[in-house]
């Protein structure tokens, strides 16, 4: 039974021995690639592509940065899960009802808001590769609903292979369009060095793109698809660990690749992109100048799978994550992690009413200017996420919560404070920017 009052008897903390450990192997990985799939959306690629442009090579390292940021808040939240056999927002539930609360505004404003950008964003690589079929909104709906079909009627390792396949096209592109663009290695390797560009707000420039490199709540959904690829106790550490590591080796390919081309094809020739995903459909056009229609063509494709895997990664982790809220709300106790394991919950009306509030009611917004007020408290909402996620992991994983072995150690607390302090300067920022004095 998973106890919420902070004791340790349950799944992965039992007196006497503990599971027998796992050999790391690659034939496991998959949790982590369905992670880096899902974080590296079309918003990255447009910031790491920003940087280089400005920057040339000078942020590389902060993009390793973010990589080792992100590893040590995937590798805790499934460390959680692993070593206690429960699920994250159950550990967030023993530290107080204002978890509960934060969670559910969160899980509905940012629902209803990242539901369309996700099929916005999908939907212009397709207008961009074919433009006379249908205008945008309706390529936003078609990707809503294959997005919405292929979550509900497939588990967990249908899911798993149709991401491993997007990632694997994803993979491809970034790295030609990489060795396309002929880096410069000198220049690159003297990139690596912690130099913080003499220029106006350049060190929140620098924090935000070590803040934004391959996910948001997604980190938190990690431990939710290691428990439903069948990793349950603490004897699939070593494997997990490892798994992890390669989703971020994944994502580095993915950024680095990215600040190349920024770096090459835009930093040196003095062009400038637009803001936002449109950012990309501008650098097909560029590509396809530079190189032919086959590199701009290939590009395209590469886009829609960075941002179609956003897409069913969010339908599908993100609803895990409320349906174990909506459970636990209603009271039920029973080892969440073999619940996930067996796939019910993927079957289960919660997971699938957020999976219909993900899709049907952010259409609307495709139609029509985005409500302001409502995205001023999307922004908000998300810029508090990741040091609440931070936070929350520091508090569960140095307390009784947690089985001794599996605590911190000072590693994890380092990187862990230190992630924390990165996203709370950028929550500050971001909640400071916003424009307040047109919202009331």
């Amino acid at each position: 039974m998973a106890d919420t009052t902070g004791n340790t008897q349950d799944l992965g903390a039992k007196d006497g021995p503990g599971p027998q450990p796992r050999r790391s192997s690659w034939r496991y990985i998959g949790p982590g690639i369905v992670v880096a799939a899902t974080g590296v959306g079309a918003g990255d690629l447009v910031a790491t592509l920003i940087a280089g442009s400005n920057f040339g090579y000078t942020l590389l390292w902060a993009a390793v940065v973010g990589c080792l940021v992100k590893i040590s808040l995937a590798e805790a939240c499934g460390r959680w899960h692993l070593s206690t056999g429960r699920t994250l927002f159950d550990g967030w539930a023993s530290l107080g009802s204002w978890t509960t609360w934060f969670f559910a505004v969160y899980a509905v404003i940012w629902g209803f808001v990242y539901g369309a950008a996700a099929m916005s964003s999908s939907a212009l690589p397709l207008q961009a590769l074919f433009p006379s079929v249908m205008d945008l909104e309706y390529w936003g709906i078609a990707c809503g609903l294959v997005g919405l079909v292929f979550v509900w009627f497939n588990k967990y390792a249908v899911f798993e292979k149709v991401m491993t396949v997007l990632v694997g096209v994803m993979f491809v592109v970034t790295v030609y369009l990489g060795f396309r663009v002929t880096p410069n290695l000198g220049d690159a390797f003297a990139g690596l060095l912690p130099v913080v560009p003499d220029e106006k707000d350049s060190i929140l420039n620098t924090l935000g793109l070590i803040g934004g490199v391959g996910g948001t709540i997604t980190l938190a959904a990690y431990g939710y698809w290691v428990n439903a690829k069948g990793w349950t106790n603490s004897g699939w550490m070593k494997v997990m660990r490892l798994d992890n590591r390669v989703a971020y080796l994944t994502t580095g390919v993915f950024v680095v690749a990215m600040l190349f081309v920024g770096a090459e094809l835009l930093h040196s020739a003095n062009i400038a992109l637009s803001g936002g995903d449109q950012g990309l459909v501008q650098l097909g056009d560029i590509l396809d100048d530079r190189y032919g229609t086959t590199t701009g063509t290939l590009f395209l494709v590469g886009f829609f799978a960075a941002s179609f895997t956003s897409l069913i990664g969010v339908w599908h982790g993100v609803s895990l994550m409320f349906a174990d809220f909506l459970a636990r709300r209603r009271g039920e106790r029973q080892a969440r992690a073999d619940e996930l394991a067996s796939g019910r919950r993927e079957r289960s009306w919660t997971f699938r009413a957020y999976l219909l509030w993900l899709t049907f009611p952010p259409m609307i917004l495709l139609f029509q200017d985005e409500p302001f007020r409502l995205i001023i408290i999307y922004g908000v909402l998300g810029a508090a996420f990741m040091p609440f996620l931070a936070l929350t992991l520091l508090w569960l994983l140095n307390s009784s919560r947690t089985p001794r072995e599996w605590r911190n150690g000072h590693l994890s607390n380092g990187m862990l404070a230190a992630a924390g302090l990165l996203f709370l300067v950028l929550a500050v920022k971001q909640i400071w920017d916003q424009p307040w004095s047109e919202f009331f």
